[in-house]
């Protein structure tokens, strides 16, 4: 048998569910938006972290083009100085002290402190490498020579090196010492 009338507490739980059932729907709806908010705030902070990176590469790129820039005119340059110093280092004593080549070697010579003006102003430094430790990232060990010197000291420059700015130009081609072949006695023992 069924009844067709209901208690009023059925009635009551009936529309109690009704009005309960489009806040859970709403509140459903809300927090999937807010989850798809903080979704796309996180996409939009890695999006804007992203170019910040882009934007810092960019300018450490323009930096680096513009501080080296003249890298490899500097290169071809260095061979000019070098030549210049081998014509000066070339000149005999009694030729510079002649009234007819005095004024010339005068010249070379400043043209040579002009170059190293030039260079200096460019952030184009000479590596000074004679009584220094070989340093591979500096030097480049050409041959070994006998000396009093600790092994690996340099104790001849065969071509000088070159830095611009923080960067290798040109490494220097050096002599060190050799270790020496006597066996080394110990005078503590």
């Amino acid at each position: 048998m069924t009844d067709d009338t209901t208690t009023p507490e059925a009635e009551d739980l009936r529309e109690e569910t009704a009005a309960a059932a489009p806040e859970v729907a709403e509140h459903d709806a809300t927090t999937s938006l807010q989850a798809e908010v903080e979704e796309l705030r996180k996409q939009l902070l890695y999006s804007q972290a992203e170019m910040q990176n882009v934007r810092r590469r960019m300018e450490k790129d323009a930096q680096d083009a513009r501080a080296y820039a003249a890298t490899n005119f500097a290169r071809d340059i260095l061979s000019v100085a070098d030549n210049l110093a081998r014509a000066l280092s070339a000149i005999p004593p009694a030729m510079r002290e002649q009234e007819g080549t005095k004024a010339l070697v005068q010249g070379i010579e400043m043209t040579g402190k002009e170059l190293e003006n030039v260079f200096q102003r460019n952030g184009i430094t000479k590596i000074d490498s004679i009584g220094a430790q070989l340093d591979p990232n500096r030097h480049q060990a050409m041959i070994e020579l006998p000396s009093d010197q600790a092994p690996g000291t340099i104790v001849q420059e065969m071509q000088a090196g070159y830095m611009i700015k923080d960067r290798l130009l040109r490494p220097a081609l050096v002599g060190v010492a050799k270790a020496s072949d006597q066996p080394r006695v110990d005078l503590e023992a």
